[in-house]
């Protein structure tokens, strides 16, 4: 669990890069607006990795037929 020091949303908006800085180097901030607290920022936890893309993907993607027409007026017309 982290200490977490306090600033204001126009604080974030005014030094974002400090505060950015200050997370990348382990510290954790809640933000308030008009002092009620709405967010926290903090550093990421290794975050959990995706699958990779089977390798045969583009091979399977590359038999489906091609569509001729604009795919937002194909998907209207779906609709």
């Amino acid at each position: 669990m982290w200490h977490m020091e306090r600033t204001t949303a126009r604080e974030l908006h005014l030094q974002t890069s400090r505060i950015l800085d200050r997370v990348a180097k382990g510290e954790a901030f809640v933000i308030e607006r008009r002092g009620t607290p709405v967010a926290e920022l903090r550093p990421l936890q290794d975050l959990p990795r995706c699958a990779p893309f089977p390798p045969d993907l583009l091979a399977k993607l590359a038999r489906f037929p091609k569509v001729k027409t604009d795919s937002g007026r194909f998907l209207e017309e779906d609709r």
